[in-house]
């Protein structure tokens, strides 16, 4: 797959990212910053602020990076919706989710999308493991 560490602000990235947070200001940015440091550059990140009362909305103003996009509910109205709120703002081929209080290694959008093409048009959908550092802030 792509080697492409360029951001890009593409009108149709090749992946939407999205991040629904509720005042995780401690956890956001350590999320943002692992989808950000993807292999594959052509992204857009989607932080979607499900009505936060702490300080990530600030967080999430002092992302320069031209792939980020954040987008507000006034009033928290749960994950789903956050989830939804990001699907539908997204522009890309795929949608991936990544929580705010968890964080990507670096070639995971790179394999899964490699192995989304080398089996053909018929497959729109991937996973893959997890691993946990037994630490875990609750919420979402």
């Amino acid at each position: 797959m792509s080697d492409d560490t360029r951001p890009s602000a593409t009108e149709s990235p090749r992946v939407s990212v999205v991040i629904p947070t509720y005042n995780r200001e401690e956890s956001l940015a350590r999320a943002v910053d692992s989808a950000l440091a993807q292999t594959v550059g052509d992204i857009e990140v989607l932080v979607v602020d499900d009505g936060s009362t702490d300080e990530t909305e600030t967080l999430i103003e002092g992302v320069t990076d031209p792939r980020v996009r954040s987008l507000t509910h006034d009033a928290n109205r749960g994950v789903s919706a956050a989830r939804n709120t990001g699907i539908e703002a997204a522009r890309g081929d795929y949608v991936a989710f990544l929580d705010s209080d968890d964080e990507w290694l670096p070639r995971k959008l790179d394999r899964q999308l490699s192995a989304l093409d080398d089996r053909g048009e018929g497959w729109v959908g991937a996973y893959c493991d997890t691993a946990s550092t037994g630490l875990s802030t609750g919420g979402r």
